[in-house]
């Protein structure tokens, strides 16, 4: 028997920032995937979404849109203002703000809502390679999983990190700050918000390590990920190129979610 399969995917994307307006351009053109709503809290900052899409402001306008799938990408905030909103009414969520998942009590609201609508919370591999081999690996239990996220200088801006060390005249390699994954998303949300995936990919936010680097001499945003356990070891390092229109974040975060976009419709899943 043939099973009947829809042919143009209906997403929305809450959040027009760099990371949504760089997934639109990545989508251009894709005949099997239709942006048909963009939400945001200021309707005023996206006048340029793309053609055909609805402009929503509530939540509740996401009800009647037939989604297939909703792509959060506008901050912390905005999991708490649209998740239960987005589960109620979409079959699957992919939430790039991970950091909003340090509220325990949220993360299990969200899951109790897609538990109660048949939805999917989907946690997407963010600017991290390898997130599928540690979260096989968690089937056996783990030892130690250690992330170590280092950035340049300027990466580091308009963050707390200003106040933990020197940012101007770096000349070498500095470890600002050492903790558990939950306490690095919650102080640094734009920065180590990634943290968060690995986390919950392994052994939970307050077992897994998280070290964060300014370093003068780093080409992009890097990660590093040791992995130890009953399955072996796992050594891991990736270097992204920042988004062209916000540092903060990796071009890898945009890539990352295109491709959970395009498996959730073609026939041939990667």
């Amino acid at each position: 028997m043939t099973r009947a399969r829809r042919q143009t995917l209906r997403l929305a994307l809450i959040g027009w920032g760099a990371i949504s307006r760089r997934i639109a351009a990545l989508l251009a053109g894709a005949s099997d995937i239709g942006i048909v709503a963009v939400g945001v809290r200021n309707a005023a900052g996206a006048a340029d979404i793309p053609a055909g899409a609805r402009l929503v402001t509530d939540p509740q306008a996401l009800a009647g849109l037939d989604l297939d799938l909703v792509v959060e990408a506008a901050g912390r905030e905005a999991v708490a203002l649209w998740g239960e909103a987005a589960l109620t009414h979409a079959a699957a969520v992919a939430v790039a703000s991970t950091s909003a998942f340090c509220d325990t009590a949220l993360l299990d609201r969200l899951l109790e809502t897609a538990q109660a609508h048949g939805s999917q919370l989907l946690i997407p591999p963010g600017a991290l390679a390898g997130i599928d081999g540690i979260a096989a690996a968690s089937l056996l239990p783990l030892d130690a999983v250690v992330h170590r996220i280092v950035k340049p200088p300027e990466a580091w801006r308009g963050t707390a990190a200003e106040g933990l060390v020197a940012l101007d005249g770096l000349t070498r390699p500095a470890t600002f700050f050492s903790g558990t994954a939950r306490e690095a998303a919650s102080r640094f949300p734009q920065n180590a918000n990634v943290a968060v995936i690995s986390a919950l990919a392994g052994i939970g936010l307050d077992r897994t390590r998280v070290e964060l680097v300014a370093d003068p001499a780093a080409g992009g945003n890097g990660h590093q990920l040791s992995v130890r356990g009953a399955f072996g070891k796992l050594d891991l390092a990736i270097e992204n190129r920042p988004l062209a229109t916000n540092p903060k974040s990796s071009e890898m975060t945009a890539l990352g979610l295109v491709r959970l976009i395009e498996n959730r419709i073609r026939p041939l899943v990667r």
